[in-house]
């Protein structure tokens, strides 16, 4: 892979990021640093390690990997946005998806960052046989899901603050549309 294709691949990777990062903005309502570092650390953090895992367990999961990736993220986005659509329509937007709970943001990183586990199998099958061959590519993809999270987060708070957005209803359906664009890509052949 030439250094281009690793950043369009690490920009690629880093957009579901972006769009719960703009979500979880929405919901901060203004710039509240902690939360949005922790995000975008464990967002970053996924994304590179996800393609580790999936380098490093290649010869044992891959088929089964490949198989049901899109079916869990799909899953977590799904689930997490429509509870986080229904607690808002009920009127109870201060508890309803809240992005500084520590397992909230796990559960996104989770599910944001499962496309990367297939693309660390990926790696393995186009000749980046060594540890070494793969730190750069992890990095870089690293590094721009914690960049493009930050942004991310700043941009949704200045929207909610702009277009007094229904924060929860806007972020639900949000999350569940990228859990179908997840899933059709994966089933159409798309990804």
């Amino acid at each position: 892979m030439t250094a281009v294709e690793i950043w369009l691949l690490a920009v690629a990777l880093a957009m579901d990021c972006f769009a719960v990062s703009v979500t979880s903005g929405l919901i901060l309502k203004r710039v509240r640093l902690r939360p949005i570092l922790i995000m975008a650390l464990l967002f970053g953090l996924f994304q590179a390690l996800m393609p580790l895992i999936g380098w490093a367990g290649m010869q044992f999961f891959s088929g089964y990997i490949e198989r049901i990736d899109h079916w869990i993220a799909f899953g977590l986005l799904a689930f997490i946005g429509a509870r986080m659509f229904w607690e808002g329509c009920k009127g109870n937007e201060e508890s309803s998806f809240d992005p500084t709970r520590l397992h909230v943001v796990l559960g996104l990183a989770v599910a944001t960052s499962i496309d990367a586990l297939a693309v660390g199998i990926s790696f393995a099958c186009t000749g980046m046989t060594t540890f070494g061959s793969i730190v750069i590519p992890i990095l870089i993809i690293g590094l721009v899901s914690f960049v493009l999270s930050l942004v991310g987060s700043y941009l949704g708070i200045r929207l909610g603050k702009r277009f007094h957005l229904p924060a929860s209803q806007v972020g639900g359906v949000i999350l569940i549309l990228i859990g179908i664009k997840i899933l059709v890509q994966h089933l159409t052949g798309m990804a």
